[in-house]
C-alpha cells in the first residue's frame, strides 16, 4: 500500500460521536447551529426558532477558559429557555442524581443575587447514555420527565424542569412504527454515522449530512485526534480496572487502579498541551495534583 493509499484510509475513519469529547465539538461548537436545532427539535418534538452555542468551550481552542460544561453542550433555545446536553458512555453510580444536580446548577445560573425568581429560565436536560439504566429498564429508548402531583390530578406543577433520557442500546428492540420517528434516525447517526441506514437518512436529512460532513473534518483535525485518544484511553483503563478490581474482590485496589489510570492519563495531556482546565474535566483530578505530574 502506497502512502497516498493509507493517507485516504485514514482518512476515511471516523471519530465516534458517541465519545463525549466529540460529541460536544459536533453540537457545541458555533457554526453547529443548523445541525443541534435538528437535533434538538427531534429530541424536544417541537420547531424551534433558534438555538445559541456561544457559551460552549471549544475543545480545540489553544487557552480555554470557561470551566463549565467543558464536555456537555449548552444551548439558549429561542432567547428564553436553557437545554443542557450530555453524553455518557460509562455507566456510574447516581446517574439519576448527576443529572439533577447539572440542570440544578443551569437552572440557578439564571439567577443574579439581585433578581426576582421570576426571572428564573425554563431549563430542560437531556442525558444520552451507551448504556441500559437499571431503574429504567421496562421503558423504551426515549423517556420524558416533569414533577407531576401523583395523588389525585396528576397536574404538571411546573413547565420549568424538565429531563429527557436516552438510552442508545435500546434501538435495536423498537418497533416499527418507532423507527421512522426522527430521534430514533439521530441516535442511529451517532451510534454509526457511516452506517447504511444513516446513509439513507442523510439523503432526506441536509442537517444530518451537514453532521457527517463536520465529523469527517473534525476526524482530521490532530488536537479532536488527541483529545479522542485520550479519552478513549481514561475510558477503557476505568472499564479494566473496576472489571479488573470486581473480579478479585479487592475494592481499594478498583479506587487506587483508577486514580493511577487518571495521572497517566493527565500527565500525557499534559506533555501534549493540553488545557489545565480541559485535563482537570475529563480526568476528576485537581490543579495542584495536575502540577505535581
Amino acid at each position: 500500500m502506497n502512502q497516498k493509499e493509507t493517507k485516504t484510509k485514514e482518512k476515511a475513519k471516523l471519530l465516534s460521536p458517541k465519545l463525549d469529547v466529540v460529541f460536544q465539538a459536533l453540537f457545541g461548537e458555533v457554526g453547529s447551529e443548523r445541525i443541534t436545532k435538528k437535533f434538538l427539535e427531534a429530541i424536544l418534538d417541537k420547531k424551534l426558532e433558534e438555538v445559541d452555542l456561544s457559551r460552549n468551550i471549544v475543545l480545540r481552542r489553544e487557552n480555554p477558559k470557561d470551566k463549565m460544561g467543558i464536555l456537555d453542550v449548552l444551548v439558549k433555545i429561542n432567547q428564553e429557555e436553557y437545554c443542557n446536553v450530555e453524553m455518557q458512555m460509562v455507566e456510574k453510580d447516581n446517574l439519576i442524581e448527576r443529572i439533577l444536580y447539572y440542570w440544578s446548577r443551569i437552572y440557578g445560573k439564571n439567577l443574579n443575587g439581585s433578581d426576582d425568581y421570576i426571572e428564573l429560565k425554563r431549563t430542560i436536560g437531556v442525558l444520552i447514555v451507551n448504556f441500559e439504566i437499571k431503574k429504567l429498564k421496562e421503558l423504551g429508548y426515549h423517556s420524558k420527565w416533569k414533577i407531576i402531583e401523583e395523588k389525585e390530578r396528576k397536574l404538571i406543577l411546573t413547565e420549568h424542569l424538565e429531563l429527557h433520557i436516552i438510552e442508545i442500546p435500546k434501538i435495536y428492540n423498537i418497533g416499527e412504527n418507532e423507527e421512522k420517528e426522527e430521534l430514533v434516525k439521530w441516535i442511529n447517526f451517532i451510534e454509526n454515522p457511516e452506517s447504511e441506514k444513516a446513509g439513507e437518512y442523510m439523503k432526506e436529512n441536509a442537517e444530518m449530512k451537514e453532521a457527517k460532513e463536520k465529523l469527517e473534518v473534525m476526524s482530521e483535525d490532530e488536537k479532536m485526534q488527541i483529545l479522542a485518544e485520550l479519552r478513549l484511553k481514561a475510558i477503557r483503563d476505568e472499564k479494566a480496572v473496576e472489571r479488573f478490581g470486581y473480579n478479585q474482590g479487592i475494592e481499594k485496589g478498583i479506587e487506587k487502579g483508577i486514580e493511577q489510570g487518571k495521572k497517566e492519563t493527565a500527565k500525557k495531556m499534559k506533555e501534549e498541551g493540553l488545557d489545565i482546565e480541559l485535563i482537570k474535566k475529563i480526568t476528576g483530578l485537581t490543579e495542584e495534583e495536575i502540577n505535581l505530574l
